[in-house]
């Protein structure tokens, strides 16, 4: 694709949206049998399966914790989720980075030290790829552990915020990039949060954001996280109606 000599054009990005709008969302939760707790969730183009076993017995042993659970996650994109580039099936670097960040992420919200000595194992497939994938498969993780019944402080949501070149060459700050954003944008910063808490759970930034880009961009990554705990919590509720 060739890089497009702007993203935004008076006010409206490419696809249609503005600045603080995030991609059309559906989410699924009980999506799969098999799994204690489940969720499937469509971010624009980007779709992602999320299972969750436990909590559950630990192997191999010598990583049992004895005061909380071990949070362990493994991020995966299928190698048919993308189609501009050839890719391995299997984990690799940025997978790996990415699933232990993402344990992180959800054991700041999970109340680990009710389930010493066990595991709690978060599988985040992404069957197709279209930016924001890290923060997609957090929010629907975090619909997967409420589905099987694991306690939280709160659940967790995540969205993208990056800065976007305009027609007449000004930088502009929006929210859920999509993959022309992703790809020729300024900067791209990854949040996950808890709403009801005012908490982050992570961050990750690729690019340069000035002090006052960066406070704007968090403020709108708020206010988008807030739109999508509603999601959230509705996709629970449809479960069990």
């Amino acid at each position: 694709m060739d890089k497009p000599a702007w993203l935004i054009k008076n006010g409206i990005r490419l696809d249609g949206r503005t600045p603080g709008d995030v991609r059309p969302m559906k989410m699924i939760a009980g999506f799969l049998d098999k799994a204690d707790g489940s969720c499937y969730i469509e971010c624009g183009k980007t779709k992602v399966v999320v299972g969750v076993h436990g909590p559950r017995e630990v192997h191999p042993k010598h990583e049992m914790q004895d005061t909380k659970a071990l949070v362990r996650c493994t991020y995966n994109m299928e190698s048919f989720s993308v189609d501009s580039e050839r890719r391995r099936p299997g984990l690799d670097r940025r997978s790996t980075e990415i699933s232990k960040v993402s344990a992180q992420a959800l054991e700041a919200a999970i109340l680990v030290e009710r389930f010493p000595k066990t595991a709690i194992d978060i599988f985040m497939e992404v069957i197709q790829a279209d930016a924001s994938t890290r923060v997609t498969a957090l929010t629907a993780a975090s619909v997967a552990l409420a589905d099987a019944g694991i306690p939280m402080k709160d659940m967790v949501t995540a969205v993208s915020f990056g800065k976007l070149y305009g027609e007449n060459g000004e930088e502009v700050v929006a929210v859920d990039m999509d993959k022309p954003e992703d790809n020729f944008g300024l900067a791209d910063c990854a949040v996950a949060y808890m709403p009801n808490i005012d908490q982050f759970t992570l961050m990750q930034m690729d690019g340069n954001l000035k002090i006052d880009e960066m406070r704007a961009g968090m403020a709108m990554a708020k206010k988008a996280c807030r739109e999508i705990y509603e999601m959230q919590k509705a996709a629970i509720k449809r479960r069990y109606e």
